[in-house]
């Protein structure tokens, strides 16, 4: 395994040789930000689904779950520690199928396969033992949490409309959970009502009347329980893929100040069995796609403005547990990093990776911990791309994606490229755009310090390839499970920026004047 390591930058330098370059200048517009993200843009989930959860013919998921997940290894520590903090939101599809064993409720049952239950399992239960170790786990490790709610406890389906769940929500075994939670000074960053159950819903659908009044109900519980507004958990919905309508009506019936977020989720690849898969990744039309779904959240959130905005509270891209050839390998990072960017134009807050462990779409080995190659990429965002989004314009081919921020770290700004190109490799310079006179032209950025680079491409030069290489270091995990170090190349600032064929780049630069960034 070490000589396949020592080779990385000899066939990358080989294979970059291969590929043609062309010249690209790249605007900066740092006058004024275009958007805002959180600082713990980056987003990871914990899901419900147990062993037995199968799609495609296969059961990626192992003991992934959140009530089987061993939560004593040093390499999950290790990875979660790394981003000093983590933002993790604890839910997906079987939320709504979990109920709190504490109050009212004795009996515990684990999820059972069952062929009418929501997504073919039985009702399963989360323990106050487990709760109590996965607080004990959020804490040693710094987790920022939000917390996905059963929102179908007490309904029932209809039995005239399929997916149609009816009634009023039922929030005795909710306000048990929390009073527990309180009890215990369990910190809870949010709560998100439900999954998937606006619209034409996912396995359950609720009205959106309907669910505007239950998470008033929601509001006044959270309201009553926490008395301290500063310790005062948020509350976040609907947690569901958007739809115009339902939104609006969902958010005109629930009213101002109740929601805080608007949450939304993103499974724009289609079915993780997709044939198609990889060439989808690569397709700059197809990934724009999505843009109208944002610009469409966006617009609601500027009608009905909740305080936190918008947040894509799950993306993995593939849906069912992601794509077996896709998700875990090099290439899946061209869509994953691809949306962060333009989800962060959209002045979407918040970007939930689907998942940080289980199926084939985790950022870490369900079964080893070692982390896929899309974790560092997530590490770096996390790193390096501060809150605020700058404006970007650019004269080229569009196999080339280019994000501005400000430099997470100050001062200065940081850029991600993003080259889907098989066969061309970019040289980038740097343009500075004039504020306030769209007239006169923008001026070349020459600067005076060296460039910070970080380069991500794939081991062997195949984005198949399941193992990533920083700056032509491959990422592996040290003997004691640490995340191996991150650091730049540090760049003559007067050369191009030079961008390989089918490779990631994160650039900061210190010395660009970007007022935004003051």
């Amino acid at each position: 395994m070490n000589f396949k390591f020592a080779f990385c930058p000899i066939i990358l330098l080989l294979s970059a040789s291969l590929s043609f370059a062309q010249n690209v200048n790249v605007v900066i517009h740092g006058a004024a930000s275009i958007a805002k993200t959180d600082d713990n843009f980056v987003c990871v989930t914990l899901d419900w689904w147990p062993a037995e959860k199968c799609d495609y013919n296969q059961c990626p998921w192992g003991k992934a779950g959140i009530l089987n997940l061993d939560l004593r290894y040093e390499a999950l520590i290790n990875a979660i520690k790394a981003f000093n903090p983590l933002r993790i939101k604890v839910g997906g599809s079987l939320q709504d199928n979990v109920v709190y064993k504490v109050g009212e409720v004795s009996s515990c049952p684990n999820f059972m396969k069952r062929e009418d239950g929501l997504f073919g399992f039985s009702q399963g239960c989360l323990s106050m033992e487990r709760w109590d170790q996965l607080n004990r786990f959020f804490n040693h490790t710094g987790v920022k949490l939000t917390f996905g709610l059963n929102a179908l406890f007490g309904r029932k389906e209809s039995q005239t409309e399929k997916r149609l769940w009816i009634g009023d929500w039922q929030p005795q075994n909710t306000r048990d959970f929390m009073q527990y939670t309180i009890s215990k000074r369990y910190k809870v960053d949010s709560y998100e009502f439900g999954n998937q159950h606006s619209g034409s819903g996912m396995g359950a659908k609720v009205d959106a009347k309907q669910y505007g009044k239950d998470v008033i109900v929601l509001k006044n519980l959270v309201k009553e329980l926490y008395a301290h507004p500063e310790t005062e958990p948020k509350v976040l919905g609907p947690g569901g893929f958007y739809e115009e309508k339902w939104f609006n009506t969902f958010l005109e019936v629930s009213g101002q100040g109740v929601v805080d977020g608007l949450t939304h989720h993103i499974y724009y690849l289609g079915p993780g069995d997709d044939p198609n898969m990889m060439n989808k990744v690569l397709d700059p039309s197809y990934l724009s796609q999505v843009s109208q779904t944002y610009k469409g959240v966006s617009d609601v959130v500027n009608k009905f403005r909740p305080q936190l905005g918008a947040w894509v509270s799950e993306s993995g891209g593939a849906l069912k547990g992601g794509s077996k050839d896709v998700s875990r390998t090099f290439a899946d990072g061209f869509w994953y990093l691809d949306q962060m960017g333009m989800a962060s134009t959209y002045d979407q807050k918040v970007f939930c990776r689907q998942a940080l462990i289980g199926g084939n779409y985790g950022l870490l080995n369900a079964t080893t911990f070692v982390p896929n190659p899309d974790y560092y990429g997530a590490l770096l965002w996390h790193r390096l791309m501060g809150s605020t989004v700058l404006a970007v314009t650019k004269e080229s081919d569009p196999n080339l994606r280019v994000y501005a921020h400000c430099a997470k770290k100050k001062p200065g700004v940081s850029l991600i490229f993003i080259n889907l190109s098989k066969d061309r490799s970019f040289n980038i310079t740097l343009s500075n755009a004039k504020p306030g006179d769209a007239g006169k032209p923008n001026y070349e950025f020459v600067g005076k310090q060296n460039r910070e680079e970080y380069h991500l491409r794939a081991l062997t030069g195949d984005i198949k390839d399941d193992i990533v290489c920083l700056n032509d270091v491959p990422m592996v995990q040290t003997d004691s499970e640490d995340i191996p170090t991150m650091d730049p190349k540090l760049v003559d600032a007067s050369t191009p920026i030079s961008i390989a064929a089918q490779s990631i780049a994160y650039v900061t630069i210190r010395d660009f004047e970007a007022p935004a960034c003051v």
